[in-house]
This record gives structure tokens, C-alpha cells and sequence, in this order.
């Protein structure tokens, strides 16, 4: 027991500051906005209980709520596997005994650490349909360009292309799971005859199963969640946030303009805690499947 005194004070002595404030700033806010979803708030008047009458609104009544609903679930369907492909196949050559590897890692990395605002104005003066970029070398080889950010046909698209340039939190996470696959394992698969795809397939893919796992629940959770690409997209070309034509309506995106736009704070709050549940429900479901496909793959 005199053992067990001293360690269980200096337990609730770092920890003790720690869990406070996770209450404080964690569970209070969260426990504070479960009830205004159950609310009618809309700032300049007292929150007035209504039960799930701002769930049943978003699901019958809301004009955005669905379109944001198919926007973001477009999003992710798109941007998730070719992230995935894309950092994998970087991180598969990056892992290569190649000159300058160190440098091309760093280099590869680098726009990760941007914000993702900056990937907005930078591809909209890049797609832009007068002066941009793209559409001054397509007119020099006689293409006709498109107007690439204000059609809506084209500016989910372009949103899709500028988040794919921040893939190097996935690309490290891919190549630390690379570099501890034991290295006889390729030697025996060789001898044994195995191609690069048959060593891919049989050797290299079983052993990262866990890392593609993280990455696609990770993946997953930030393409539920984007915000500041979209916003920072419309707001450079002049056009309400979501536009053009509500193409690039996210959930996040929508969630904000309830919020902060229309202050209908108990609704925004209602969304909010659907995000939640969809993302828990989602993440507990990759679990699942993960757990068969981690085991196959050991």
C-alpha cells in the first residue's frame, strides 16, 4: 500500500490538470451543444427546447442539407483512393536506394505543411477561366480552355486536384511502415521466382495492411471534415461560400454558414453532432473490416 500512495499521487498530480481541462474544454462544450441541438437558438433570443425538431428540419425541410450530404461524400469517394494510391506509389519509389532520396522526401512533404487555404488560391489563379495558367497552355498548343472554377461541372474536380497535393502526412506514414518489412522476405520471394508485382502483392502489401488501414480511417475522417479549401475557393472568386451553384457545398462548409452565416446555432449544432455520429459509426465499421483484413494480411 506504501508503494501504491506515492505513485497514485504523482498520477493524480500530472493527470489531475490534464483531465480538468478536458473536461472544461472538451466534455462541457460538447455536453453544451447536445442540448442546443435539442434547441431552437438562434442567438438573439434564449434557447427554446424543441426535442428533434432540428433533426427532423435538416432531413425533410433543409434546401442544403442534402446537397452538402452529396458534395462531401462525392469528395471522399474521389479524393480518398487516389490520395491513398498516389502516396503509396510516391512512397514506394521514395523508398528506393536512390540519389538525393533525403532531398525528394523533404521535397514531397513540404506542401503538407501549407494550410489548405493556400492550395485554394493557388489553384483557382491556376484554373481560373480568364488568365490562367492552365488555360494559357492549353490556348498556346490551340485547346480551347474551360472555365474551370465556375463551372460547376468542373470545380468540385478542381477542389479534388488541390487537396491531393497535400499527401505527405500519408506518403511519411507509408514509408515507415515500408522500412520495417524485412528485407529478407524480398530476398527469399526473389529467389523463389517472384516478380516486383508478385513481391507488391504477396510480401509488401500484407505487411503494411495496418498503415493503409490508418491512413484510410484517417483519410476518411478529413475528407468528412474539409472546410477551409472550399471556403477559401468561393471567397477568392467573389462568390458565397459553396458556389458555384452549390458544387462545392460541403457539410463543414454548410454547418459554418448555419452557424455563422444565418445564426441558427441549434441547428449548425444538430449538424455537428450528425458529423459525429456518422464519423464514429464509420470509424467503428473500418475497425471491423479492419481487423479481418490486418489478420489476413499477418
Amino acid at each position: 500500500m506504501s508503494a501504491r500512495g506515492p505513485r497514485s499521487t504523482w498520477f493524480w498530480f500530472l493527470a489531475g490538470p490534464a483531465l480538468l481541462g478536458f473536461a472544461c474544454f472538451n466534455l462541457a462544450p460538447m455536453a453544451y451543444s447536445l442540448w442546443l441541438s435539442l434547441c431552437r437558438y438562434e442567438v438573439v433570443s434564449p434557447p427554446r427546447f424543441i426535442g428533434f425538431g432540428n433533426y427532423a428540419y435538416l432531413f425533410v425541410h433543409d434546401p442544403s442539407f442534402w446537397p452538402s450530404v452529396r458534395v462531401t461524400l462525392a469528395f471522399t469517394l474521389t479524393q480518398l483512393p487516389l490520395s491513398i494510391v498516389a502516396s503509396l506509389g510516391f512512397a514506394l519509389a521514395l523508398n528506393q536506394p536512390i540519389r538525393g532520396r533525403g532531398f525528394l522526401r523533404s521535397l514531397f512533404f513540404l506542401p503538407s505543411i501549407l494550410p489548405q487555404a493556400v492550395f485554394a488560391v493557388v489553384f483557382v489563379y491556376l484554373f481560373q477561366a480568364d488568365g490562367g495558367v492552365l488555360n494559357g497552355i492549353l490556348g498556346c498548343l490551340g485547346i480551347r480552355g474551360q472555365a474551370w472554377t465556375t463551372n460547376p461541372a468542373w470545380a468540385l474536380p478542381v477542389l479534388v486536384t488541390a487537396s491531393m497535393w497535400g499527401f505527405g502526412y500519408p506518403l511519411v506514414v507509408f514509408l515507415g511502415g515500408l522500412q520495417n518489412v524485412p528485407r529478407e522476405l524480398y530476398e527469399a520471394a526473389h529467389m523463389d521466382g517472384a516478380g516486383p508485382w508478385e513481391r507488391f502483392r504477396h510480401v509488401t502489401l500484407p505487411l503494411i495492411s495496418p498503415v493503409i488501414f490508418f491512413n484510410l480511417v484517417m483519410g476518411t475522417i478529413g475528407a468528412l471534415k474539409v472546410f477551409d479549401l472550399a471556403y477559401v475557393f468561393s471567397v477568392t472568386q467573389g462568390k458565397p461560400p459553396g458556389g458555384p451553384a452549390r458544387a462545392t457545398l460541403f457539410y463543414g462548409l454548410n454547418l459554418y454558414e448555419q452557424a455563422f452565416g444565418y445564426f441558427h446555432m441549434g441547428l449548425a449544432s444538430a449538424m455537428a453532432w450528425l458529423l459525429f455520429a456518422v464519423v464514429l459509426v464509420i470509424t467503428a465499421v473500418n475497425f471491423r473490416l479492419g481487423r479481418r483484413w490486418v489478420h489476413y494480411g499477418d
